[in-house]
Parts: C-alpha cells; sequence; structure tokens
C-alpha cells in the first residue's frame, strides 16, 4: 500500500485552499475576477488510480456590481464584453476591467501600476494615451444665432398680446437714449462674441407694422455707449401663425443678417457680421417667448474632464463650452478565458484568447461606459467560505487516509 494517492490529494486540496483563499483575499479588490481550480484524477495502467491533481485554473468574467466613487476618474465597463486597454511603462499593452485612474505629473490617466489608459484619437484610427487637458479653449466669434422653436409672437397684439391693440408706431432710434417709446412691443438682448471672445449686447426690437407683419431692428452700444444701428429684418406670417417661406424658402425671408464694425466694438478686434436664423418663429396668441442658441463663446478655462457612456471623453470650460479630445477604446477576445494574468487585475493576450478586437463603448456589441462609478470583486463571500469548509475536510480527510496507511504499515512491521 502506498501514499502516492493520499499525497495527490493533500497538494491538490492545498492547492484549492489557496485559490478559494485567494478569491477571499480579493474580495474588495476592484476589477477582481474569481478562479476556480480544476482537477483531474490520475491513472496508470492499473485498476486503482494514482490519485489527483490540479489541471488548471479558471477565471470567472462575470461582471461585479457597480459602485458609486464620485472620483470624475472613475470608470467601469457597464457590462460584459470589453476590457480597459492600458500600456505598461516598457510599451507593453494590458487589459483589465479596473477602472481607477487619476492624472500622473504628466496628466496622462493611469492606474496604480503607472498603466496609461488608451483611447482613439479624433481620427477614430490612431491609439493614443489619454491626457487631461491643461490649456483654455480659444474665443470663437459669433457666426450664427438662431431663434429656437417656439418663438411666439401675437397675433394683433402689442402689450400683453392684446389682439384690440394698435400697430407700433414708426421706428426711431436716437443714438444717445435709444428707440423711441412706441416704436416697438418688445425688446430681446443678447450676448454675441467677437473675435478676441469679448461680449457685446445686441438688442432686438420686435416692432408690429401690421397684422402678421413685424419689422425686427437690431441696436448695438459701442465704446462710448451710443447706440447704432446694426441692421433690420421684415417677418412676415401667414394666417394660421407660421412664418411665411416661400418654396423653396429664400434666405432673406428667414435670415436676418447683423453687422457691428469695429469701430463700433473696439480693442481692434474685428468686424462682426453674422445672421439671425428665424425659420421656426410663429406668431400665435400666446405670450411673448424666446430662446437662442449660438455658436459664439469667450475664452474658457479648463474645469473638468467628463465620459460619456459611448465612449467620448470630454472637456468642460468655463464658459460653458464642450470639448471632445478622445473615444474611450474596449477590448474583447474571442475565448477571454485564454487571457493570462499579470497581477494588478491586468491580462495579456495569448494564442488560446486570441487577438483582441478593439471598438468604441456602446458599438458593435461593446458594452457601455459609466463613469464616477468602479467595478468591484466578482467574488461571491458567501459561497467561497463553503468552498473553504469543503476544501478544509477535503484535506483532513486525505491526512486522515495517510495515517490510516501508517496505521497498517505499522501493524505490518509488528508481525513476528
Amino acid at each position: 500500500m502506498g501514499f502516492g494517492q493520499a499525497l495527490s490529494g493533500l497538494a491538490s486540496s492545498a492547492s484549492n485552499l489557496d485559490i478559494i483563499g485567494n478569491n477571499i483575499a480579493n474580495s474588495g479588490t476592484v476589477g477582481f475576477k474569481s478562479s476556480t481550480g480544476t482537477f483531474a484524477d490520475i491513472y496508470a495502467n492499473a485498476a486503482v488510480g494514482l490519485g489527483t491533481q490540479l489541471t488548471g485554473v479558471v477565471q470567472n468574467f462575470n461582471t461585479g456590481t457597480l459602485a458609486n466613487t464620485g472620483n470624475p476618474y472613475d470608470l467601469a465597463v457597464d457590462g460584459p464584453t470589453g476590457f480597459f486597454r492600458v500600456q505598461d511603462p516598457a510599451g507593453i499593452i494590458k487589459y483589465t476591467r479596473n477602472g481607477q485612474f487619476l492624472p500622473d505629473s504628466a496628466g496622462f490617466l493611469t492606474n496604480v501600476q503607472g498603466d496609461r489608459l488608451t483611447a482613439y484619437a479624433l481620427d477614430g484610427i490612431t491609439l493614443v494615451p489619454v491626457r487631461v487637458p491643461t490649456g483654455n479653449i480659444s474665443p470663437r466669434a459669433t457666426q450664427d444665432l438662431t431663434g429656437e422653436t417656439p418663438v411666439v409672437y401675437g397675433l394683433t397684439s402689442r402689450v400683453n398680446l392684446n389682439a384690440n391693440e394698435p400697430v407700433s408706431a414708426a421706428w426711431a432710434l436716437d443714438l444717445d437714449d435709444g428707440p423711441a417709446s412706441g416704436s416697438f412691443s418688445h425688446s430681446l438682448p443678447v450676448n454675441v462674441y467677437d473675435s478676441q471672445g469679448n461680449s457685446h449686447q445686441l438688442l432686438q426690437y420686435f416692432s408690429k407694422t401690421a397684422d402678421n407683419a413685424w419689422k425686427v431692428y437690431y441696436v448695438g452700444t459701442d465704446t462710448d455707449g451710443k447706440y447704432f444701428d446694426a441692421g433690420e429684418m421684415e417677418l412676415s406670417f401667414t394666417a394660421a401663425g407660421l412664418l411665411k417661406l416661400s418654396d423653396p424658402p429664400a434666405d432673406a425671408e428667414y435670415l436676418g443678417e447683423v453687422k457691428m464694425l469695429s469701430a463700433q466694438l473696439g480693442n481692434g478686434v474685428d468686424d462682426l457680421s453674422f445672421k439671425i436664423d428665424y425659420r421656426d418663429s410663429t406668431q400665435f396668441g400666446g405670450s411673448f417667448n424666446y430662446n437662442f442658441s449660438q455658436t459664439g463663446y469667450q475664452t474658457g478655462e479648463f474645469a473638468s474632464m467628463s465620459f460619456d457612456p459611448d465612449g467620448a471623453i470630454k472637456a468642460n470650460y468655463t464658459n460653458g463650452q464642450t470639448a471632445t479630445i478622445a473615444n474611450l477604446v474596449l477590448a474583447d477576445f474571442t475565448n477571454v478565458a485564454g487571457l493570462k494574468a499579470v497581477g494588478g487585475n491586468s491580462w495579456v493576450e495569448t494564442t488560446a484568447s486570441g487577438q483582441p478586437v478593439l471598438g468604441t463603448p456602446s458599438a458593435n456589441g461593446m458594452s457601455a461606459i459609466a463613469s464616477m462609478v468602479v467595478e468591484e470583486s466578482n467574488v461571491d463571500l458567501s459561497k467561497e467560505l463553503v468552498n473553504l469548509i469543503i476544501a478544509q475536510r477535503t484535506y483532513q480527510a486525505n491526512s486522515q487516509t495517510i495515517k490510516t496507511q501508517d496505521q497498517i504499515l505499522q501493524s505490518l512491521i509488528n508481525l513476528r
């Protein structure tokens, strides 16, 4: 009688205890994936087996629970498909589900091992490390100014959109005092921006000239506080309250042209010329209201970085502007179980895993990205504690086998 079977059982049980212990130890490790040992029996050319052996360690890549952190640089793959692609200081490409990143001294987003998160550049082809921007966003002069739906004017009203109100008096602009009283029904101020990002106020005065007909007068103020004429626009409406347009519509029917000269704006800036789009304007009996969007803005300082679910990495500036600086890349594999663990919750590709398939989040089967959260370990602690008890009992049983065999051997030695 030999001790080989029991010894192999002890060795396999010890390996199983190591695997379970590692799972338990990493139950609080972000992005950790639990493992399970696989075992096989050993047979020779005899009816009695020779014991057991560890044949491999299989990792469970099921998704862990997402936990909020509040850190704007923390990320998680919100689903089963995809790994973050990172590059270590030696240039080795690794893959991880641990999305704990912070800017390093050079502004690159790195994990605690110093591996840099990578993304697609704006060309959608080149892979680059993600870097937090540090500069300002340059100003942009106003080029378009759109009156967003709905812009509502009273059908025949002037004050409180009363249908019995008369049309406005003749338009008159005094360079010192501004428009004459009664020559307009409503005024709308809006800030526009010159080539250096300086803000200027443009005043729009809406004057009713007849039923279903309005004029918009554009007025600015120069560096001396004097009013100046910056253009005008006629708006005609149908009886149903819609802007009267030809088919196809001519630009002059819905585009108001504004021109503010450099001499009026000061500071040596370029002339400011742009158009206001009124194509969605309406004339109903409701209250007067207006919404604006425009393309101009002043200089803005970098304020924060954010990540969209589709992987767009955006820089947010103090002037309210947002710029996409890169697009996060995810990697997937034909056989994720074939990846080789290299520590730090990272893996590298192998022949068994196949080459990585790269893509952007929320596209072509890739999972979405969640920001300010991390993926917790997928270890089921209750299950692992039960497995620990079973493994311990198995180890003890194999120890008992050795003890029994020792007793039998002693009995043989004591035979006379």
